[in-house]
């Protein structure tokens, strides 16, 4: 069964950056569209960008689209999450999910524990 593993998670300042990781623990994510999603202190959890494999089609959430770019690298069989001009409402913990197969769908089959991201004000 395949395992995602997020890091990266931090405090950053409104308008930095970051970038997000997720591996792989147990199988590979190869033959598997991936995903994150985030959940904010007291909302729910929310879609926030994935990519088929091997890597052809990405999609986002219309509230980061233009500043988070996800990527993958089948190589070292990791997927990033590329965070620019981050605001205070993008705080949330970040997780890293398998989808059943290649194609992105509505609901990822495998979770990752997640990763706390803090932007300050």
């Amino acid at each position: 069964q395949v395992q995602p593993v997020e890091s990266g998670g931090g405090l950053v300042q409104a308008g930095g950056s970051l970038r997000l990781s997720c591996a792989a623990s147990g199988r590979t994510f190869s033959g598997y569209a991936m995903g994150w999603l985030r959940q904010a202190p007291g909302k729910e959890r929310e879609f926030v960008a994935a990519i088929s494999w091997p890597g052809s089609n990405t999609y986002y959430a219309d509230s980061v689209k233009g500043r988070f770019t996800i990527l993958r690298d089948n190589a070292k069989n990791t997927v990033y999450l590329q965070m620019n001009s981050l605001k205070p409402e993008d705080t949330a913990v970040y997780y890293c999910a398998a989808y059943l197969g290649a194609i992105v769908t509505t609901t990822p089959r495998h979770w990752g524990q997640g990763t706390l991201v803090t932007v300050s004000s």
